[in-house]
């Protein structure tokens, strides 16, 4: 990035992240919504555990940087948002558990099960992945009600089976049989780029652009999902535990299959330059409008953490 393109960007994730974070807070309170009955005490703390834990708030800053595309990111927006990054801290706090990564430290901190037990890390999480739809349905989330159901739906289909759900099965399958590339490359799209995917369609739903811009801004997400998880997968390899927050060299060790460990570091940092290419020419419609979703594309492949 040139630096004034790097500054910029950096002062609105900042800026993004620590308005998605204040809401965050306020949706995690103690208060029982009407139709609730009571919010267990030990709950809500592992709940916000998992999610007042610092972070980049990537996926939320997509979100508002597409809808800002059409002049949408608003309270709105905000709230999908939010609900996006409930259903990914709810699926980090999965990850971690004993039976799934066996992971201590998320983002530096202890991790849900760690900080409080199994049980309640498995509760928090459903707990999240319910709230996020809570909160798309709602009518606090000021849209009409035809664009409520889309995201409803566009999100159960990316967190669920044939997205990151299923993509986590299929990685558990490939460590009993190693896939192809083929199938490297759909465990990837589905496990870590179908949210980000989402996160990028979002915005366009919430403005209730034309298709063809949704459909532009899936393919945005797509592109820089595949180079998140490149990047994710040679930070493993190259990075320290300090730096990420967590634990690294954890593919190498258990001989995961990753398309880092299939053709090699210097592949990869190619293919994300490629990645990168391919993330800025379809936002070149929206010329100076897509500055900040064109730095973010740059940012997922150039991360150091």
């Amino acid at each position: 990035m040139a630096k004034d393109e790097e500054i910029a960007f950096e002062t609105a994730l900042l800026t993004r992240a620590a308005a998605i974070e204040a809401l965050l807070r306020r949706l995690l309170d103690l208060r029982a919504l009407s139709g609730e009955i009571a919010r267990p005490e030990r709950l809500m703390a592992a709940m916000r555990h998992g999610v007042l834990n610092g972070g980049k708030r990537l996926r939320p800053f997509l979100v508002m940087e597409s809808a800002a595309l059409f002049s949408a990111d608003g309270e709105a927006a905000s709230r999908v948002a939010a609900a996006l990054e409930c259903v990914h801290c709810y699926s980090l706090i999965h990850d971690d558990l004993p039976a799934m990564d066996n992971d201590d430290l998320r983002r530096g901190q202890p991790t849900v099960h760690r900080a409080f037990d199994d049980a309640t890390a498995i509760l928090a999480g459903d707990a999240l992945l319910t709230l996020a739809f809570d909160i798309l349905a709602d009518e606090a989330t000021v849209l009409p009600a035809e664009r409520r159901a889309a995201l409803v739906l566009a999100l159960a289909r990316a967190a669920g089976i044939g997205g990151m759900v299923g993509g986590q099965m299929l990685d558990l399958d490939a460590g009993r049989t190693p896939p192809d590339e083929a199938g490297i490359i759909r465990l990837q799209a589905m496990k870590t780029g179908a949210l980000i995917r989402f996160a990028c369609e979002a915005g366009a739903i919430v403005a209730g652009a034309p298709p063809e811009d949704r459909e532009r801004l899936a393919e945005f997400g797509s592109a820089i999902g595949l180079a998140f998880q490149l990047a994710d997968d040679l930070l493993d390899l190259t990075a320290d535990a300090h730096q990420m927050g967590k634990a690294t060299g954890k593919d190498a060790a258990a001989g995961k299959a990753t398309l880092v460990a299939l053709h090699g570091a210097d592949w990869a940092r190619k293919q994300l330059n490629g990645l990168v290419g391919q993330a800025h020419a379809l936002l070149d419609p929206y010329g100076e409008r897509a500055a900040l979703l064109k730095e973010a594309a740059t940012f997922v492949a150039t991360r150091n953490s």
